[in-house]
């Protein structure tokens, strides 16, 4: 999602202030905010990416039709400029030798 120029501090003070909307949910596994990096639309605000891990579907879904998730976007649509959104599924993941 873009957040408007000079608004990414707040941007990210919400976004965690109001992130147990999501992870507070039985179904959520983990959420995380990720940054472009410098220069990404710099001249248009920051591209940032939001990415859940939910335990199913029909529990994403539910919670995107609760009226916990319609306040969290309230929340935070003052900051957004423009996004979208997907749906993925893991098919593989690998664990790294620094990862202990």
């Amino acid at each position: 999602m873009e957040i408007h120029p000079g608004r990414e501090r707040e941007f990210e003070e919400t976004w965690l202030k109001v992130g147990d909307a999501v992870t507070g949910n039985p179904g959520n596994l983990a959420q995380w905010l990720l940054r472009g990096e410098a220069g990404e639309k710099e001249a248009e605000g920051s591209v940032y990416y939001i990415v859940s891990d939910w335990t199913d579907e029909p529990s994403f879904r539910a919670f995107e039709s609760s009226e916990a998730h319609v306040r969290h976007r309230e929340l935070l649509h003052p900051y957004r400029g423009a996004g979208s959104m997907m749906t993925m599924n893991m098919v593989y993941a690998l664990r790294g030798a620094g990862a202990g």
